[in-house]
């Protein structure tokens, strides 16, 4: 694509802002309850271990960062109202305003839960002024469903998106080509999209601090520093470059993770078994809800000293329940973690999904088939409770041991 058929792009990017947050706020203000956006809140577990998945604008003014543990989050505000989260909501949510989205454009890409970008290019004739209709789409997910986006407005889907992370919220940025000198070059480099803390570290001992740095810098240089591919791609970035296309097409799911960085360290068996059921708990119940098995299962840990390790094994078989998948990262998690120093990382890994088409492989062990049956029964009611309940409504009997604690 050259740079003339790229300016004549038109992008939409749509982002809720604190996603989770707002629609838990608009369902309990739906109710009669206080808007949780007005006070201290954020969105997270009971657990001390649990992190804050989205929080309000007064709770950010107590230093509250998403990504933090609820425990160290009520520190700075013991007053903080913590809630927890609801994904059946939260999908009924993103449902709602991707499908007003859909009214206007002729191309959206999901991108993620609570964002999307929407392709408008060609339709100048349709929506003469892109602008107006930014607001027009933002002020209607406002006024009909009770939560606020912000809409970035570019040439390309990069500009778009780092034009909806200016300020928020509730508000349309444009960041079109011409203007990326002038908006984004200021900017520290690690808010460049995809430079993550690590990248963004090794460009600051490097002199390069700003994207504007970065736009400026030798390519060869900034592939010595970040590897041939990513360097390319994070150089084309800081200069506002970006060919790939809106894609509607859905994406197909290679595997599911989750991970939890602990604030107290991990230091005996009992500890890491309840931490790694969580972990399990949540993943597996992912999994199962796109009615996959995994042939696959990968734990990883991190020490003290940051030193990271993994662990995998490939199945005979595709499992999808709750107690197998734990039994089988607890072997991995063994076979790790030999030397027993702390840990303050751990994640499951669930991979080679298979979503079959019903026929399963029995054993020759009938006890076994009868096990895996009743796990299966179990693990699909425990997943109707909380789908209709809520997250908290039930939690497993190791993690729960190690609350009463």
């Amino acid at each position: 694509m050259n740079e003339k058929t790229s300016n004549n792009r038109l992008i939409f990017h749509v982002d809720v802002n604190s996603a989770f947050l707002s629609w838990e706020a608009v369902e309990r203000v739906k109710h009669g309850g206080e808007d949780l956006r007005t006070i201290p809140s954020c969105v997270g577990g009971s657990s001390r271990r649990s992190i804050v998945s989205a929080k309000s604008i007064p709770a950010k003014a107590y230093g509250i960062q998403t990504g933090e543990s609820v425990f160290t989050a009520m520190r700075k505000c013991p007053d903080l109202v913590v809630v927890e989260p609801d994904f059946a909501l939260y999908r009924r949510c993103s449902k709602a305003f991707k499908q007003i989205c859909r009214e206007y454009a002729p191309v959206v890409q999901e991108f993620s839960i609570d964002e999307c970008f929407l392709d408008f290019t060609g339709t100048s004739q349709i929506y003469p002024d892109p602008i107006a209709l930014a607001y027009e789409i933002k002020d209607r997910i406002r006024d009909e469903l009770g939560f606020t986006v912000n809409v970035g407005v570019a040439n390309n889907k990069l500009c778009a998106k780092m034009a909806s992370d200016f300020e928020k919220p509730d508000r349309v940025h444009t960041l079109f080509t011409e203007e990326v000198p002038k908006k984004m070059w200021h900017l520290p480099v690690g808010l460049l999209f995809l430079v993550g803390r690590s990248s963004a570290d090794k460009l600051k001992r490097n002199g390069i601090l700003t994207i504007g740095d970065l736009a400026s810098c030798d390519l060869d240089r900034v592939k010595r520093l970040l590897g041939e591919k990513f360097g390319i791609r994070a150089w084309e970035y800081a200069h506002g470059i970006d060919e790939s296309p809106v894609d509607d097409r859905p994406r197909v799911r290679k595997s599911y993770s989750h991970d939890i960085t602990v604030e107290e360290n991990i230091v005996t068996e009992e500890q890491a078994y309840a931490v790694l059921l969580s972990v399990v708990d949540t993943v597996a119940r992912r999994m199962r809800r796109d009615g996959a098995k995994a042939g696959t299962i990968s734990v990883a840990v991190r020490y003290l000293d940051f030193q990271t390790r993994s662990h995998q094994s490939r199945l005979e078989r595709p499992v999808d329940t709750t107690r197998e998948i734990f039994e089988l990262s607890k072997k991995l998690l063994q076979e790790l973690w030999q030397s027993k120093k702390p840990l303050r990382y751990l994640s499951v890994s669930l991979s080679d999904l298979d979503k079959g088409d019903g026929w399963e492989q029995l054993t020759l062990f009938e006890e076994e088939d009868a096990q895996r049956k009743k796990d299966e029964q179990m693990d699909r009611a425990v997943d109707a409770l909380r789908t209709r309940f809520g997250e908290g409504i039930i939690t497993r009997g190791t993690v729960m041991s190690l609350k009463k604690r």
